[in-house]
């Protein structure tokens, strides 16, 4: 008996340090991966607004740098570059703008979807937003800042947050709108959180080099 319980102990320590090795691996490894391709496609998104605007398109490639994002609350170490698309592989490297919904600044709905605890977790404090918060978005030549106006908690399948004019599809845009989703609560993909939020001025972006790492 003394051997069997000696065992199970045994197992359950082996089981618990797995656990732990696991938990550092999904907080920690993900988000040095994360860090990492952060680096490179605020390199690479840099060069391309450097480059005279005649060899650059509108529209930018599936996995590769579209804009950035900053939130003053969040602290001036905040800004991860937004990847255009929003497959597995593309959240894993940052927020992704979903393709197909508007550009920063265009009239519709500029949606974009982050990891809420994993891979930097850059939508990690959504929830401490509150109305007339702002959200900045950097682009070749314009910072668009957008002021929070609702946040809601709803069904994954209530996809209809994204349409132009979300929750109404199918009708036509007026309004110059930005989306932010993750899953919630925490740690769970039972719900979503939406962040919206309407275009309040835009400004010539200010010329600066690449950050050197996700924002924490």
């Amino acid at each position: 008996m003394r051997m069997v319980i000696r065992g199970m102990g045994e197992l359950c320590i082996t089981a618990g340090i797995i656990v732990m090795l696991f938990v550092t691996y999904e907080l920690w490894g993900t988000g040095q991966y994360t860090s990492a391709q952060q680096d490179e496609l605020g390199r690479q998104m840099m060069r391309s607004w450097q480059a005279p605007s005649r060899v650059t398109t509108e529209r930018v490639s599936l996995g590769k740098g579209l804009a950035m994002i900053r939130v003053p609350k969040f602290g001036r170490g905040y800004h991860f570059v937004i990847i255009e698309g929003v497959t597995i592989p593309d959240l894993r490297k940052g927020p992704g703008h979903y393709p197909g919904t508007a550009l920063p600044g265009q009239v519709g709905n500029f949606v974009v979807s982050g990891h809420r605890t994993t891979y930097s977790a850059p939508f990690n404090k959504l929830g401490e937003l509150d109305r007339g918060d702002e959200i900045l978005i950097d682009t070749r030549d314009h910072q668009y800042v957008y002021k929070v106006t609702d946040r809601r908690i709803v069904k994954p399948t209530e996809v209809d947050v994204t349409a132009p004019v979300p929750f109404h599809p199918g009708r036509r845009p007026t309004g110059r709108m930005i989306t932010l989703t993750t899953c919630h609560p925490k740690y769970s993909a039972a719900k979503r959180m939406i962040i919206f939020g309407a275009l309040a001025s835009a400004v010539p972006r200010v010329r600066s080099s690449a950050p050197s790492a996700a924002g924490k």
